[in-house]
């Protein structure tokens, strides 16, 4: 306010207008500030939420049974079939395996799947435990992932700020989950290439009977005209 010039109203305006332009650059200054904080803290809120969403789907691939078989077969149906010619006994060993050898191969692509996330967006002692989880399934030998879903377990209840679990909670092993079963589309494929079968065949039956008549009658006709007249003719 001291060097505010009140002496004309020339210099007044000028005081008043130069006071109006440096408050309108602090303000604008100000809002650009807010505007680059906000869309940096939007920036980070979303990638907390999507590494957050990608974890927790790993969790739940990776931990989601608590019973039956919790680790995770590297093998594949063409190494039980290696070594040339196989006995019966083997031949059915092989059968056996392949029925089962599909739920297999989706438990395997689901936990390569989760392990390749967390390499990309999991803590360093994440990305160490899934290298070497990936390392064991390349070797060909069975992989358990508990200890990987404890690291997990911990650091998503973290980042929710969660409090931690009582340490004498004894919460069972987890391995990955087993995907349902997938037999339903084959049969509602297999109804609906027999409808449509049954279908073509009526049509086909329809079409056939009624060449038959038209045949019949066109040869009714044909004979109609050939019949002798009283004179001994034709007419």
């Amino acid at each position: 306010m001291h060097n505010v010039d009140f002496s004309s109203w020339h210099s007044l305006v000028l005081t008043l207008i130069g006071l109006a332009v440096i408050t309108l650059v602090g303000v604008g200054i100000r809002l650009l500030m807010m505007m680059t904080f906000q869309q940096r803290r939007e920036r980070m809120n979303r990638q907390i939420n999507e590494r957050l969403r990608t974890l927790i789907g790993a969790y739940r691939t990776l931990g989601g049974s608590f019973t039956g078989k919790l680790s995770v077969d590297p093998s594949h149906l063409r190494d039980l079939r290696r070594g040339g010619d196989v006995d019966a006994e083997t031949d059915s060993a092989i059968g056996l395996a392949a029925d089962v050898s599909d739920r297999a191969r989706r438990i395997r692509d689901a936990v390569e799947a989760a392990l390749s996330d967390i390499i990309l967006l999991g803590t360093e002692e994440q990305v160490k435990l899934a290298t070497l989880a990936a390392r064991e399934l390349l070797a060909g030998n069975q992989v358990h992932t508990h200890e990987l879903v404890v690291s997990l377990r911990n650091f998503v209840r973290e980042a929710l700020d969660l409090a931690p679990l009582p340490p004498n909670l004894d919460i069972p092993a987890q391995g990955p989950s087993r995907p349902p079963r997938s037999g339903g589309g084959g049969k509602g494929d297999r109804g609906k290439e027999e409808t449509q079968k049954g279908a073509g065949d009526k049509i086909g039956g329809a079409g056939l009977g009624g060449g038959t008549a038209l045949g019949g009658g066109m040869g009714f006709g044909l004979g109609g005209d050939d019949e002798p007249s009283p004179g001994g003719g034709h007419r």
